[in-house]
């Protein structure tokens, strides 16, 4: 059976019947009713007896689509190969216990969800412009899949490619190559929209607020490609855009007006998307190092500042993103980019409070080449909570290092970083509805002992932490209408939190487990 969405993509915001969050009462035979013990115990723990604020911490991995690297496995893969792809991501992803999927959904002007803006991207069908057959919305099904959960989904777009090389299909009539030709460029195999063309600002700004406005996201997410990286003896053509500010009074020279531009388009990325939804978080992932030999010793083949016209430590100054995942693709031992002297000078920068979530090579690691470690991406997550204790978080690059079984990164990742669940560092200076109290209860069925929780409208997840042999731990996070939580055994005591659109946690919800 073709995938329907189970929910519109425009967020329905409070308007769930509350009878489809409570758990459906087994109506069978009567001994089925007799093995269903329900412990309804006092709501109101006695003082001291919840467990104490859950360990926070982004968990997040980066799935991309362009040239098929992440997914799906090929073009034109037929809707249910590629539905079944896309939910076996999710899958391992709740297995290793991340909490976030970054997802790839317009790599090249051209769209891997149903936009009435740009045509459907060759990646996912075979050509550009033709539609899955049968028709489905990935992105719509990505977040079904997620949000119960308890795994974010952040729309990840690049904001000025119009083709990639390895792109094969003529373009579509509606895409930005054939509406606006003259805004575009070509600078070596790439095809580009020119930054400097107000056009193509304005474009793209429009398609991420349709993004935002219609499907129910946790952010909206930028990659490193601004302007873009140098081609060898060859300068970014952009005479023509230059000439016309020029023309126009502007009195920049051209790096400062290259700056201009691309300040101008995070600006108003910013602004426009907490107009539309002052939760959703923006996300940029910059090139890792902000300049050369900023820190001392660390160098770099390009000036990010100079070469993309990226001021991004500008940007976290003033506030322009909620988190920043500077690219840390090198490992702790390689003294010229070391991920040890790099991630230190990134969290000391001036952010407004923003947080520092750099992204990591689960690529790179997975080839387990020195100078990369046996344990690299163990150890480089317990030097990022070391630096962020209360906001720690990470990115990996990219998802199929995490899928493969032959290289041990899962099995690393679960062992010695992820033992526990985590739920996302809140953002507090994102307005959104204050959770309230979970309504809770405890059932015994076939041995198992099992919560029911039952959120109010303005709750995005919620967190369970049970008391196990004296120790409390973080057992799950799950998405606002999934109601239905497992407890180990020699659980003692549960706590239950409700999560805002923005993270905070409601009041603490503790129930006693009878032995």
């Amino acid at each position: 059976m073709v995938y329907e969405p189970r929910h519109s993509p425009v967020a329905q915001k409070g308007l769930a019947d509350d009878n489809d969050r409570i758990p459906k009462v087994d109506r069978g035979p009567m001994r089925t009713l007799l093995t269903l013990l329900v412990f309804l115990l006092a709501a109101r723990p006695a003082p001291g007896q919840d467990a104490p604020l859950p360990r926070r911490e982004f968990r997040a991995v980066w799935v991309a689509t362009v040239n098929n690297i992440d997914w799906p496995s090929r073009k034109g893969l037929p809707t249910r190969a590629a539905q079944a792809e896309l939910r076996q991501i999710v899958e391992q992803a709740a297995v290793l216990r991340l909490n976030a999927i970054v997802f790839q959904v317009r790599p090249s002007g051209c769209a891997f969800y149903r936009s009435a803006l740009e045509p459907w991207s060759e990646w996912l069908t075979g050509q550009q412009g033709r539609a899955p057959a049968p028709d489905w919305d990935p992105l719509a099904f990505l977040i079904d899949e997620a949000h119960p959960r308890g795994i974010e989904v952040h729309a990840w777009c690049n904001p000025y490619r119009a083709r990639h090389p390895s792109a094969k299909s003529p373009e579509a009539e509606d895409h930005i190559l054939r509406r606006a030709p003259s805004a575009c460029v070509t600078y070596g195999k790439y095809r580009w929209m020119d930054p400097g063309d107000p056009r193509t600002a304005d474009w793209s700004l429009r398609v991420m607020a349709d993004l935002v406005r219609r499907y129910d996201l946790d952010g909206i997410h930028l990659d490193d490609y601004f302007y873009p990286y140098p081609e060898k003896g060859r300068s970014f053509p952009d005479d023509k855009s230059y000439q016309r500010y020029r023309r126009s009074g502007g009195k920049r020279t051209r790096v400062a007006w290259r700056r201009a531009n691309i300040d101008s388009f995070v600006q108003r990325l910013y602004e426009q998307t907490h107009d539309i939804k002052s939760w959703v978080k923006v996300g940029i992932s910059p090139f890792g190092i902000a300049r050369p030999g900023l820190p001392k010793g660390i160098v770099a083949g390009i000036d990010q500042y100079h070469d993309l016209s990226a001021d991004v430590l500008g940007w976290l100054r003033n506030g322009l993103c909620d988190y920043l995942a500077p690219q840390l693709y090198w490992p702790i031992d390689q003294k010229a980019q070391s991920f040890a002297v790099l991630l230190p000078w990134w969290c000391a920068q001036p952010r407004q409070q923003r947080h520092i979530w750099p992204g990591i090579s689960a690529s790179r690691a997975a080839l387990g080449k020195r100078p990369w470690r046996r344990t690299e991406l163990p150890q480089q997550i317990r030097m990022i909570r070391a630096q962020n204790p209360t906001d720690s978080g990470h990115i990996h690059f990219s998802f199929r290092a995490l899928q493969a079984t032959d290289n041990g990164l899962a099995g690393q990742l679960l062992k010695h970083a992820y033992q526990q669940a985590a739920p996302v560092p809140a953002c507090p200076w994102l307005l959104a509805d204050a959770p309230s109290e979970p309504k809770i209860a405890l059932q015994r069925r076939d041995k198992e002992l099992q919560v029911t929780v039952r959120c109010s409208p303005t709750a995005r997840f919620y967190c369970v932490q049970a008391l196990v042999n004296r120790r409390w731990q973080t057992l799950a996070v799950r998405g606002r209408d999934t109601s239905l939580v497992v407890l180990p055994p020699r659980t003692t005591r549960i706590t239950v939190r409700e999560l805002a659109n923005n993270g905070l946690a409601g009041p603490a919800v503790s129930l006693a487990v009878a032995p």
